[in-house]
């Protein structure tokens, strides 16, 4: 079932100006150190770290709060082996996860990513499947 959907529009710009106003102060603030040495090896750094800021701005919504109360390193995009993204969440961000997530339930975070100059986009959906064997366990195989 889906318990919560958010998107982002993020102005590539915006972000260019912030890295060369604030530097390392803007990127320590906002990026784990895993989002930050994927960006800074990418010819297109600002649109590499426009799509995560506009992925924790959409993930903050899907999580119904907004981003009170949460720090941007808190949510952090990360690749599945497949190089599919998603969020791994920690702290506060993690336990307004898991509140969200009913009894007997897992929570599988699916986030998708795109640019075209000067805007970057994420979408998150927040699935929460089953635990436990049969076919919408969140380690049964997807389907089709």
């Amino acid at each position: 079932m889906i318990i919560g959907i958010g998107n982002d529009l993020c102005d590539i710009r915006r972000i260019e100006a912030a890295l060369e106003r604030f530097g390392e102060r803007f990127t320590h603030r906002c990026f784990t150190p895993a989002e930050r040495a994927k960006a800074e090896r990418r010819a297109d750094r600002a649109g590499t770290y426009a799509k995560r800021f506009a992925a924790k701005e959409a993930c903050s919504k899907a999580l119904g709060t907004g981003i009170r109360g949460i720090r941007w390193q808190e949510m952090g995009v990360v690749n599945l082996p497949s190089g599919q993204p998603t969020l791994e969440l920690t702290g506060e961000a993690r336990r307004r996860l898991d509140a969200l997530v009913p009894a007997g339930h897992a929570a599988v975070i699916h986030v998708t990513l795109t640019d075209e100059h000067p805007l970057a986009q994420a979408i998150v959906l927040i699935e929460a499947r089953p635990v436990g064997p049969g076919p919408n366990s969140p380690d049964a195989p997807m389907r089709p």
